[in-house]
């Protein structure tokens, strides 16, 4: 079963998917967001392409673990996501994973313009890849 993380920001989607057996998740993509119709028609197309049959949101929590406006705004994302692409959707706190991705490609000594690139398909990634990780120990435990 393929599942789909997606890093929602304002101005971009950072997605990635996870493998078949749901053990790696590798960036895919990262959309430049216009219109509602247009993102998730791309949305759609990927999870056609790659038959994904679950999605994980980010869920930006404040450092309190409170809900702020940008956590609300990605909830309504996701309502969005499961009512458009009809499939179940679970939103993952996502804490620090930007943070995360900046400094995995400033130790990598990506150039600044690269990273502009690619940060929020490899956000996508780690927040898939946590998912995934939380996932396999709670079904060996």
């Amino acid at each position: 079963m393929r599942i789909m993380g997606l890093d929602v920001g304002e101005k971009t989607i950072g997605v990635a998917v996870s493998d078949d057996l749901g053990w790696t998740a590798q960036g895919v993509d990262v959309i430049r967001r216009s219109t509602p119709d247009r993102d998730f028609g791309r949305l759609q197309t990927i999870a056609c392409d790659f038959d994904v049959e679950r999605v994980v949101v980010g869920l930006p929590k404040n450092m309190d673990g409170t809900f702020g406006p940008r956590a609300r705004k990605c909830q309504d994302f996701a309502q969005e996501v499961e009512r458009r692409l009809g499939l179940p959707v679970t939103l993952w706190d996502e804490r620090l994973t930007t943070t995360a991705a900046e400094r995995t490609l400033l130790t990598a000594d990506v150039s600044r313009r690269r990273r502009k690139q690619v940060v929020d398909k490899l956000a996508a990634t780690l927040i898939l890849q946590a998912f995934l990780d939380a996932q396999r120990r709670n079904s060996h435990a």
